[in-house]
């Protein structure tokens, strides 16, 4: 199932039969895709002002390749979530959750205002996006809901779960590790 391309929402068994098909895809995914692109064209256009604005060649070297170190996280970060990373929801959350800090801390001044704002709002609405798309822990198609829900009207019928035996439990065997 690890090759399984994202249109391919069956997969055929041994049999040739067609099985259930596949957990769809994160609700958001696209929408933080994009949201991160478009951070890293802001990242990009604030490389482009400072190399337009430049006085001094070393701060303008720095601000330039951390510009683009932030670019090029931001489209990797795109891409995995776009393939269905795991860990993308947590690299989107930290871009997102620093980018208004990171754009406040040059003060919104001259040529940066419009760029500042657009990545401080975008920082924050990737965030909130990446919070309400979040799930529950799991694999997809696994039930985490608990089954064994206890109605409120008494008797063996409103209990849905099997009665567990009320004996002790049998002991598990102990193995040893080492020598």
């Amino acid at each position: 199932m690890a090759g399984r391309m994202p249109w391919d929402l069956t997969a055929a068994g041994a049999d040739g039969q067609q099985a259930a098909p596949a957990a769809g895809p994160r609700p958001g995914r696209h929408l933080i895709a994009v949201m991160l692109l478009g951070a890293a064209v802001l990242d990009l256009t604030r490389c482009g002002l400072v190399l337009a604005a430049a006085r001094h060649p070393a701060p303008t070297a720095g601000l330039v390749a951390t510009g683009l170190a932030a670019a090029v996280l931001s489209v990797r970060t795109a891409r995995g979530c776009q393939a269905g990373r795991r860990w993308t929801a947590w690299a989107a959350f930290l871009i997102g959750a620093a980018s208004a800090p990171q754009a406040a801390m040059s003060g919104f001044h001259g040529p940066y205002t419009i760029p500042d704002t657009a990545t401080a709002a975008l920082g924050i609405l990737l965030a909130v996006a990446v919070l309400a798309t979040a799930g529950a822990a799991g694999q997809p198609g696994q039930h985490t809901d608990n089954p064994c829900t206890i109605d409120r009207e008494p008797g063996p019928a409103a209990h849905p779960c099997p009665q567990q035996p009320a004996g002790p439990r049998p002991a598990l065997p102990l193995r040893r590790c080492g020598k």
